[in-house]
């Protein structure tokens, strides 16, 4: 167990443009064997400068080592394990990388006629069948690039289904324990959101949403496994309710990678759902992209799908584009098709048996951290975790230690914080999600180091209070530093003295 503040030496890392010097170059170049000829009269003086205004000038060595220094300071999955919460911030194996960057997949044009596509267009056929096979829906489109893009496609869908009968309603229900982007959805496609309160287990509950789903109602956005961890065990008896009333229920399957391989959605009696490819299947999820929001469908939804849909003639696929009930395109061509390719790969290496193993490796992963730190942190919900799990700083706090304290604190033992104050619904949040592929060693590392964080706070809280100590910038006034950022060195020296 780690018991102390981690010390090691900073280097003073000036921006590159402070290490410039004029003159200096990263390159030595022959003499030109050809006539030299002078640049301006053959592009013209308008296309020509002398320099490029403010351009760092090293040597090739000097940007070397700068860069390979700011590489050491980067936290990376390749480094240690992501805790962070609702997001599956997993290893991705490097093999689908591979296989994205073949050549005839990674260099297909969009604009490409269907006879040069055919490749492509069985990776896409594949990848949805696959995924309709997963969620037991009964169609799914890759259209969309991201998971609120799915949202957004799907309340779509949900909203042509109800006009065509006459009446698309008004309102959306949103319980509290929701993915936080359900809201803004339901508003875009023009509803009202009414939020539905959870219940002391951290689920919908029934009672309240009897009440609140009426004729107005259009649909219910329900989140499962949601986002304090916990399954809505009561799904099926959910989704009866808004059924009765001619209502649709949409599923958020941003934490998706608790149910692959175990349970189906479209089993649960959902009728629309998004995947987060990006997370559940492979592509490295983070640093703006791209994802893919994967949309499946139950059967009521299919001649809403957003449009082309893949069509097999003969021994050919083409695109249809004869759908006159669909919502039309909601991106350009057919998704962010590396995504799509990573996503087929994993499936299809993994197999069916292996997508299992890993949900259930997930499960455990989770609940192997939250029985270990139940004894030191106040334990959000009850219910069983499933793969995450999220505590609460109630116990820290009567030492005036926050999450946020606790999670720069863990900075210092050389780990990435998990995710802080969310969901918002528990206070002072602590939400861990360890994924499938973090082994014991790494878990109890981790472990070890928020129990010695936990016993800290009740021995030397200001030591807790002042973290993190070992990074290059020590702790910052955050609201200033998000309205005015400076992006520039501040030595040690004077961040001590700012600070202090």
């Amino acid at each position: 167990m780690i018991k102390q503040v981690t010390r090691h030496i900073v280097q003073n890392e000036p921006l590159l443009f402070e290490q410039s010097s004029p003159g200096k170059k990263g390159y030595q170049l022959p003499a030109l064997d050809v006539p030299e000829s002078d640049p301006e009269k053959v592009l013209g003086r308008e296309n020509v400068r002398d320099e490029i205004d403010g351009f760092p000038e090293v040597s090739e060595f000097e940007a070397l080592r700068h860069f390979t220094r700011l590489s050491t300071w980067n936290y990376a999955i390749d480094l240690g394990l992501y805790p962070l919460g609702s997001c599956t911030m997993k290893y991705n194996p490097r093999i689908n990388e591979l296989v994205a960057r073949t050549e005839g997949v990674a260099w297909a044009h969009p604009y490409q006629p269907e006879s040069l596509s055919q490749g492509c267009m069985e990776v896409i056929a594949a990848l949805e069948s696959a995924l309709a096979e997963i969620t037991g829906m009964d169609a799914v489109t890759l259209q969309p690039a991201a998971g609120a893009h799915g949202e957004f496609t799907g309340i779509l869908m949900i909203r042509a289904l109800l006009e065509s009968r006459g009446n698309a309603r008004k309102k959306i229900l949103v319980p509290d324990s929701a993915h936080g982007t359900n809201p803004a959805t339901a508003m875009m496609v023009g509803y009202t959101v009414e939020n539905i309160k959870s219940n002391d287990r951290g689920m919908v509950d029934l009672g309240v949403l009897e009440r609140v789903v009426t004729e107005d109602v259009a649909g219910l956005m329900i989140t499962n496994p949601n986002t304090v961890g916990v399954f809505e065990e009561n799904i099926r008896k959910i989704c009866a309710t808004l059924h009765d009333k001619g209502a649709l229920v949409y599923m958020d399957g941003a934490n998706m990678n608790a149910l692959v391989g175990v349970a189906r959605p479209g089993d649960f009696g959902v009728d629309v759902m998004h995947l987060n490819l990006h997370k559940t299947f492979s592509t490295p999820h983070g640093g703006g992209g791209p994802g893919s929001g994967a949309v499946a469908v139950a059967k009521v939804l299919t001649p809403f799908l957003p449009g082309p849909r893949l069509k097999r003639e003969g021994d050919k696929w083409h695109w249809n584009y004869d759908l006159p009930q669909s919502t039309g395109r909601v991106r350009a061509y057919y998704g962010n098709f590396g995504v799509l390719v990573r996503a087929l790969a994993y499936i299809m290496a993994h197999g069916g048996n292996g997508l299992r193993q890993a949900t259930l490796d997930a499960l455990l992963n989770a609940n192997y951290i939250r029985t270990l730190l139940e004894p030191y942190y106040e334990l959000a919900y009850k219910a069983p975790s499933m793969h995450e799990c999220v505590f609460s700083d109630d116990r820290q706090a009567k030492h005036g230690i926050r999450t946020g304290d606790v999670a720069k604190r863990l900075i210092d033992y050389g780990f990435h914080p998990y995710t802080v104050s969310f969901p918002l619904i528990v206070r002072g949040a602590m939400m861990i999600e360890p994924t499938e592929t973090e082994g014991k060693r790494d878990l109890d590392a981790f472990i070890d180091a928020m129990i010695s964080i936990a016993k800290e706070v009740e021995e030397t809280p200001e030591l807790v209070a002042k973290a993190p100590h070992s990074t290059r910038t020590l702790r910052v006034d955050e609201v200033t530093a998000a309205r005015k950022p400076v992006v520039r060195w501040i030595p040690r020296s004077t961040a001590s003295q700012a600070a202090d």
